[in-house]
């Protein structure tokens, strides 16, 4: 079994947090995004925020599926990832717009042609009209798309998206509570807003699935896939992207690109609901279920009714070496955004996220603890801890 780490991938961002420390923290420090004040119209009641993410290794898959379908729209879904990953941290301070975006492309020139930019550039525009059917306004202020074969070995997509909100209205979660409820929205189903069935896999992991569960075939027929460093480690599952996935509708390709859902309908109604009651929304992408323990102090989280994992996740465990604690510190495992709030909060919160498809539930609540914050997951008899320093 290959570890996120030993794949040159850290789910924890170790290294990015030791290179910033001492940098400024902004307006909120500890929150789950960065705000600066007004720099736009200097008002003491606003704040701004700018905020980068992309779509990560997804698109090495994307374009493996490329090779052997030749159809573009698969980087549709691609883009959406590079844009949701962003729009959904956001949203968790409550930001929802108006945006402003902006996005990179960085291409081997010699393997990704134009009518996989033309995919890009309208999987933002697609996606904006049709955020703006749930009163999400994105702007497009373009981007840029360099030919940079020598830095890149198939295509990196990435987004920048800004915005400007009131201090009142931000959610700051470096303040979650003790004694409170923990709301899971589901990430996996078929959303009101979504076309087809979403494996609920979302843009992260994708290293590890790849290389856990595609055929070592793909070792040989794309190299330009994978670090050439990572050898041996890359590929060594048995499974083709076009294999189907038992109990869901998809390819295993299918369901690893899955474009990342996007929560940002559902949170606005929730927000606009029942801020008062809110102390904190986790986006869990990056760090998976272990994405809690970046936030708070003298805090335990606790997390014992989650959702059964969907079937993209029971068909990794069932098929790779990936025990529970490593699975549960890597993948959402079937929720991908938390709320925290009061008491008796989460059926309030179901009854809104259900009417957009999704489904939510209580899975778990917050505990005071007497310094740092932990996380206890129960799940399937067992039992798995984590301490912040060791997530």
């Amino acid at each position: 079994m290959a570890t996120y780490e030993e794949l040159g991938v850290s789910p924890h961002k170790t290294d990015v947090k030791a290179a910033i420390l001492g940098v400024d923290s902004g307006l909120f420090p500890g929150a789950f995004c960065k705000a600066i004040p007004d720099v736009l119209a200097n008002s003491p009641d606003h704040c701004f925020l700018l905020h980068a993410d992309g779509a990560g290794t997804t698109s090495a898959l994307a374009y493996i599926h490329f090779c052997r379908h030749r159809d573009p729209a698969i980087f549709e879904g691609i883009a959406q990832d590079a844009l949701v990953m962003n729009l959904d941290d956001l949203a968790c301070v409550g930001a929802f717009g108006p945006f402003v975006l902006s996005n990179t492309i960085g291409r081997n020139a010699k393997l990704i042609p134009r009518e996989v930019l033309r995919a890009v550039v309208a999987g933002y525009e697609n996606l904006a009209e049709k955020f703006r059917g749930y009163g999400i306004e994105i702007l497009s202020c373009g981007g840029e798309t360099a030919d940079v074969g020598d830095l890149v070995r198939t295509i990196v997509v990435d987004s920048v998206l800004a915005v400007r909100m009131a201090r009142k209205d931000f959610i700051d979660c470096s303040r979650v509570g003790c004694d409170q409820e923990i709301v899971g929205l589901a990430s996996f189903g078929q959303a009101t807003y979504e076309s087809t069935y979403n494996s609920g896999i979302g843009s992260n992991g994708l290293t590890l699935l790849r290389h856990e569960l595609l055929t070592e075939r793909y070792r040989e027929e794309f190299p330009e896939t994978y670090a050439p460093d990572i050898g041996d480690l890359a590929y060594g599952g048995r499974f083709d992207i076009d294999d189907t996935l038992p109990g869901t509708p998809q390819t295993v390709g299918e369901a690893l690109l899955s474009p990342t859902r996007t929560y940002a309908p559902i949170l606005k109604e929730i927000v606009h609901a029942y801020r008062d009651s809110i102390s904190a929304i986790f986006h869990n992408t990056g760090g998976g279920q272990t994405k809690c323990l970046n936030f708070g102090e003298n805090i335990r989280f606790v997390k014992d009714n989650l959702f059964p994992p969907p079937p993209v996740f029971d068909f990794l465990e069932r098929h790779t070496n990936l025990d529970k604690r490593e699975m549960y510190r890597v993948f959402n495992m079937g929720h991908r955004v938390e709320i925290v709030g009061d008491p008796g909060i989460g059926s309030s919160i179901a009854k809104i996220s259900e009417r957009f498809g999704v489904e939510a539930r209580v899975v778990g609540r917050t505990e005071p603890r007497e310094r740092g914050a932990s996380l206890v997951i129960k799940v399937a008899g067992e039992t798995i801890e984590y301490e912040r320093s060791s997530a």
